[in-house]
């Protein structure tokens, strides 16, 4: 007999409120951290990426020209590997594991020394964000992971190396999200199911960016956020960060 939907349904939300709640708890330094680093990116004159690929790039996607959000926050894309525009849809996942894209995406980006980027991927595992990682780091940038730790003790690397993200990395932010990313279960259903990677990930990723915000007010330094553009003034207030900030934001060109 299936459960009730309606059951389900709080079980999911019953899920993912104790990842939130977890990842608050077990990550308040790590979250500070990042924080601390987009800050001082901002400060300092340097700017700000991120990146993800397939689903990971929902988190992503979702701190760049965003209302409420940092201004200086660049999407470093990689074409095919982005979201599922591509067909078949499978490609994407195949591209996350070809040697040399990421190295290619960098060079051709205008990432530099000093920048920061956020690598966010779930599991990984693939060649893709482990050489984005090592890639950025040679470039002198700090990088920041955005991943689920666990898949490090539970899957098997598919780099040549045997890494994982989170060891080329100077911060790691873990989501705690399970092998699998299904939070439920039903005996009438035959894998687990409803994930809530992308729930917790951009979560974490607007703690981030909010702390980020705050920090730099307590420096003294106003925070070049983007107001939404469907209030009055929104519009005519983002022309003038864009204007002011025009060197370092990137999905305006």
């Amino acid at each position: 007999m299936t459960e009730p939907s309606e059951h389900l349904s709080d079980r999911y939300f019953d899920a993912a409120v104790a990842l939130l709640r977890r990842v608050r708890d077990e990550e308040r330094e790590g979250i500070r951290e990042a924080a601390a680093a987009v800050a001082d990116a901002i400060a300092g004159g340097n700017r700000v990426f991120v990146f993800g690929a397939g689903h990971s790039s929902l988190p992503a996607q979702d701190v760049v020209y965003r209302a409420g959000g940092l201004a200086l926050i660049n999407l470093l894309a990689v074409p095919g590997v982005v979201g599922v525009d591509v067909m078949p849809a499978t490609l994407g996942s195949a591209l996350e594991r070809v040697e040399g894209l990421a190295g290619a995406a960098l060079d051709t980006s205008p990432a530099r020394g000093g920048d920061v980027l956020f690598v966010i991927s779930l599991s990984g595992r693939n060649t893709l964000p482990v050489e984005m990682a090592q890639n950025a780091r040679a470039l002198g940038m700090t990088v920041i992971a955005v991943t689920s730790v666990v898949y490090a003790a539970e899957t098997r690397s598919r780099h040549a190396s045997g890494t994982f993200l989170k060891d080329h990395c100077q911060i790691v932010l873990d989501s705690k999200i399970a092998v699998g990313d299904g939070e439920l279960t039903n005996d009438a259903i035959p894998a687990p199911f409803a994930p809530a990677s992308t729930v917790v990930t951009s979560a974490l990723m607007q703690a981030v960016m909010a702390t980020a915000a705050s920090d730099l007010a307590a420096r003294g330094v106003t925070p070049p956020m983007i107001r939404s553009g469907n209030v009055d003034g929104g519009h005519e207030w983002n022309g003038r960060v864009f204007d002011e900030y025009r060197d370092r934001i990137f999905f305006r060109h």
